[in-house]
């Protein structure tokens, strides 16, 4: 299991120069990736941010997690990616999806029939991410046109996918699937053998399951959890989410982040990873020093123990 960095939980500063920094950081400390989310309401632009990030980091991979979909045509989606991707020295891997039914309401975009839009979606972006033209007409995308000069280098392409069909749609179209909130359990009975099958009966290579979760090594694991099950609530109210919770077992965020002691951490990095996890993007959770340290040192043995990039 590749290790990277989770960085959403800075963009509610929506600081360019704090991303940086903490890209940078993280390829000088050997991580495979840098992730950024994009909130619908936030005025954050994830792919501008990593355009910016991409001309200091020199081959970590960055890519976006999640830009949402309704929001943005995908042929505009498309342009915007290519011409990021040729802008950074990195590989960028562009992680999309439906986003949830309350967060379009937000924006006065209505949420309907969202397996429908991810199928016409993807038919007028893939195309122009892999060759640069489309010629699709659909039920919610018509796309026709050719893009000034043909991808060198095409972006990777992720699609968020919790639901059966989702997952379908992800494993057929796509290179894998982005998680959040979601557990080894979960992952190893549900994600992995609907995501593999679908790629499987289109052709595909193996799909990329990336996932992330709030990480914490510390002495105070219940105070821990319950901080983030309330910081982190308005998650556990979304449809999506909620079922996943009860395929895992569990009832809040809390009960699914990887927090404790460094033996039970370790633990659960070990679960993601036998469960299918390609890569995990760490989302650390950590209230003091002595928790951020303890945190780094753990990603750190890990990197160790499953080969890190080379740090420059």
């Amino acid at each position: 299991m590749k290790l990277g960095i989770n960085g959403t939980g800075l963009v509610q500063r929506a600081s360019v120069a704090a991303v940086e920094a903490d890209a940078k950081q993280a390829e000088q400390d050997g991580f495979h990736s840098y992730w950024l989310a994009e909130h619908p309401t936030g005025g954050f632009d994830a792919l501008t941010v990593l355009s910016l990030v991409g001309q200091s980091v020199q081959a970590m991979e960055l890519g976006t997690a999640i830009i949402p979909t309704f929001p943005r045509h995908p042929m505009t989606l498309a342009g915007q990616a290519l011409t990021v991707a040729s802008a950074c020295k990195s590989p960028l891997t562009l992680g999309i999806g439906l986003s949830h039914a309350s967060m379009m309401a937000a924006l006065g975009i209505a949420f309907d029939k969202p397996i429908g839009h991810l199928r016409d979606y993807l038919s007028v972006l893939m195309p122009l991410i892999n060759t640069g033209a489309v010629d699709f007409d659909g039920d919610f995308y018509s796309s026709h046109g050719r893009f000034f000069k043909a991808p060198e280098v095409p972006p990777s392409v992720l699609v968020a996918a919790l639901g059966p069909q989702a997952l379908k749609v992800a494993g057929h179209r796509c290179d894998g699937t982005t998680l959040a909130w979601v557990g080894p359990k979960t992952i190893a009975a549900h994600i992995k053998p609907r995501l593999f099958e679908a790629a499987a009966k289109a052709g595909r290579g193996e799909p990329r399951i990336l996932a992330t979760l709030p990480i914490c090594v510390t002495d105070n694991e219940r105070m821990i959890r319950t901080l983030i099950s309330k910081n982190l609530a308005f998650y556990a109210t979304l449809p999506s989410y909620k079922a996943m919770f009860v395929r895992e077992g569990i009832s809040a965020p809390g009960d699914l982040a990887l927090v404790g002691s460094p033996a039970k951490v370790e633990d659960g990095l070990e679960a993601l990873a036998a469960a299918g996890v390609s890569d995990y993007a760490a989302s650390a959770f950590t209230t003091n020093e002595v928790e951020a340290s303890a945190t780094a040192d753990l990603l750190s043995k890990k990197l160790i123990d499953w080969g890190s990039r080379d740090p420059h």
